[in-house]
């Protein structure tokens, strides 16, 4: 791995629950595990990985936590649910993890169950404010591949839905016009207005496909966040998205002219946001058979084959970082379809929702020895 490499952290979420419903103990989880903190409802539960340079390292980061919460969940009879909605038969009302909480009231009565939903967000460091921001603009007009190729959500309330990334789909984006920031000062000054004016309760309340992240938001940042991939139970696959993500964001810094929409889209910026927005709605619907609009020329192309596209115009980028082998999950993806296809697949057979989720359970569990 060369010392070129960016440092990454992920924010994993997960669904807890039986065979056939879903169960929340994010409290008594949170209670027993230092490294796992609970979302707004008490269903999900969240672990968060030490910033790693290496896959390696990566890989157990990653793997560690999810076996030993899985061991303490078999005690209880209990399972970790790999769907990014609340796929099974579910009461549809909020489930507080925290009735103390004030934000999680704000959510609450603003958002309901809408929110409920895992998926894992990616951290990439970028301490240099300029590239950080090139690179947000870059993976923002991207960030549909990302969810194409990790999309887990084709049920909801034990039904099928019509959408790929159902989650991505209910999950209230926030505010509902997000620009894109020319600047850090552009962002700040967004930021403070948008608090002020209560379209945000605070500097967490900023859920878009991607942000910036860093120790004292907003001013003070040091990171690329990618917030909207599904749950990716593969972990491997789960590395191959980072590596694509973090050889994109290299390349960039070798073609800052060429890459950054900023000065290399056809678009306005108040343009490329509305079709990022549109294409992010596709990708949740079809994901790699959606059309999208290029953010470059305005082109339309079909999702598979620009991240074909993107696969290539990497290649030499990624065997120059000696990287190249960690992407060949996503050509698997490409050749049998996502896990949402999958899924919808063994649906259209005549399987039940819990026999699909028994399968892909009974998978992670094996692929966790």
């Amino acid at each position: 791995m060369s010392v070129d490499n960016l440092y990454k952290g992920f924010e994993v979420e997960l669904f807890t629950g039986s065979l056939n419903s879903h169960i929340g103990i994010s409290a008594d989880i949170e209670k027993n595990f230092s490294n796992f903190v609970k979302e707004p409802d008490n269903r999900n539960v969240e672990y968060i990985t030490t910033p790693e340079k290496d896959y390696k390292f990566l890989y157990g980061k990653l793997l560690t936590p999810r076996k030993n919460l899985r061991k303490w969940l078999k005690n209880k009879g209990l399972t970790i649910i790999p769907s990014s909605t609340l796929c099974f038969k579910h009461d549809i009302r909020f489930q507080r993890s925290d009735v103390d909480n004030i934000y999680h009231q704000f959510i609450q009565d603003n958002y309901g169950t809408s929110i409920a939903t895992s998926s894992v967000h990616i951290n990439i460091g970028i301490n240099d404010l300029d590239r950080l921001f090139a690179a947000i603009r870059l993976i923002r007009s991207e960030a549909a591949l990302y969810l194409s190729i990790s999309a887990s959500s084709p049920f909801l309330n034990n039904k099928i839905t019509e959408n790929h990334s159902q989650r991505w789909i209910q999950f209230p984006k926030t505010p509902n016009k997000i620009p894109f920031f020319s600047s850090h000062k552009s962002y700040v000054t967004w930021i403070e207005e948008n608090i002020a004016n209560k379209n945000m309760q605070n500097i967490r309340h900023f859920w878009s496909s991607i942000r910036p992240n860093g120790p004292d938001r907003p001013l003070i940042l040091d990171r690329l966040e990618l917030r909207i991939c599904d749950f990716v139970h593969d972990i491997n696959l789960l590395l191959a998205i980072t590596a694509m993500l973090e050889i994109r964001i290299l390349h960039l810094f070798e073609n800052i002219n060429t890459l950054d929409p900023l000065t290399s889209s056809i678009f306005s910026i108040d343009e490329l946001s509305g079709i990022c927005d549109q294409n992010e709605i596709s990708a949740a619907k079809n994901s790699l058979n959606s059309d999208l609009i290029h953010w470059q020329d305005g082109k339309k192309i079909n999702c598979r084959e620009w991240i074909q596209n993107l696969l290539s115009e990497l290649s030499l980028t990624a065997e120059k970082l000696n990287m190249k082998h960690l992407l060949k999950p996503i050509y698997l993806v490409l050749e049998e379809g996502n896990q949402s296809m999958k899924w919808i697949n063994q649906y259209e057979k005549g399987l039940s929702i819990e026999q699909i989720m028994k399968i892909s359970i009974d998978d992670m569990i094996k692929n966790e020895e």
